[in-house]
């Protein structure tokens, strides 16, 4: 149940959030947004696998 959920999250940041990995972001010139949103799809895909 909780993976399902977390699948459905991840489905919807990937049509909504941008992709900084194509965008070459250099983490060291990232906003505090701009990490904050990384850190949440690292997050959940994270629980969207185990």
């Amino acid at each position: 149940m909780k993976t399902n959920f977390f699948k459905l999250i991840a489905k919807a940041n990937k049509a909504i959030l941008p992709s900084y990995s194509k965008k070459q972001l250099d983490l060291s010139k990232a906003s505090k947004l701009q990490l904050g949103i990384i850190g949440w799809r690292v997050y959940v895909t994270k629980n969207a696998l185990g």
